[in-house]
């Protein structure tokens, strides 16, 4: 976004990496996937590299308030100095933060998921999305909360899938009704009180008794999440867990 503003223009959108998308060697591959598809048709984007922080999410929900604004606030003057209007990210956390929360404190602007503004390139006709080698393959999607129960967006992850070459299978819990990955909530960076099953094993049990060949995620924590559960059940040899970007990126050869 400096080299946009010293040269006195501004992208079409402000891509906004996130913590895992930045620091995480398997999210990473899901920001080099987002970015690839936005080279390829055209679409200037632009990042604030080491001017991101964290948008205090995992801060908020794990009870600290102050901290969460101190974040925020930093972050919102940061955006508000380019004049950011249009933000997508490919996590549904850094979404329902900055689409909910930074407003109260001064931060307006049009935030999109990662698939909904995929959705809106192909709908324009800027994104052509081919079935790539995903012929006679099954996926299911795990709904992320943030973007499901917590934003109301089921469908633009699944018109993407669609139009692979593949058959989209639903796990019994989905929609409304979705289970969370076990992530959310600051869960993510703490190890699990003590009971009878994790909920990523139960969530991934869900996922396997639809036979999958494909988990297909749309948030980097639950891709985390899906994977160990994949794992824990010996599966990571038959089953993948992708974000839907990469399987677009993979559908496209990029």
């Amino acid at each position: 976004m400096a080299e946009y503003a010293a040269e006195g223009r501004a992208p079409e959108v402000l891509f906004w990496v996130g913590c895992a998308g930045s620091f995480d060697d398997r999210a990473k591959k899901i920001t080099r996937a987002f970015c690839k598809i936005l080279s390829h048709i055209g679409v200037e984007f632009g990042v604030l590299g080491q001017e991101e922080s964290c948008t205090g999410d995992p801060a908020k929900r794990a009870g600290n308030e102050f901290v969460f604004q101190m974040m925020a606030l930093t972050n919102i003057e940061i955006l508000n100095a380019y004049e950011v209007k249009k933000i997508v990210t490919a996590c549904p956390h850094c979404f329902n933060t900055l689409k909910n929360e930074y407003p109260g404190l001064g931060g307006h602007y049009q935030v999109m998921h990662h698939t909904q503004f995929l959705k809106q390139l192909m709908e324009e006709g800027r994104l052509k999305v081919e079935g790539g080698s995903f012929q006679g393959k099954k996926i299911t999607f795990h709904d992320p909360c943030y973007l499901g129960r917590g934003n109301g967006e089921y469908e633009a992850p699944r018109q993407l899938l669609q139009k692979l070459d593949a058959e989209l299978v639903e796990m019994k819990r989905c929609r409304q009704n979705g289970l969370c990955c076990g992530a959310g909530g600051a869960q993510m960076f703490k190890e699990p009180e003590k009971g009878k099953k994790d909920i990523n094993i139960e969530r991934t049990e869900e996922a396997l008794k639809e036979n999958p060949n494909i988990i297909a995620t749309g948030c980097p924590f639950c891709n985390t999440m899906m994977t160990d559960g994949v794992k824990h059940f010996n599966k990571n040899t038959e089953i993948v867990v992708k974000d839907i970007v990469e399987l677009l990126a993979d559908a496209k050869e990029l």
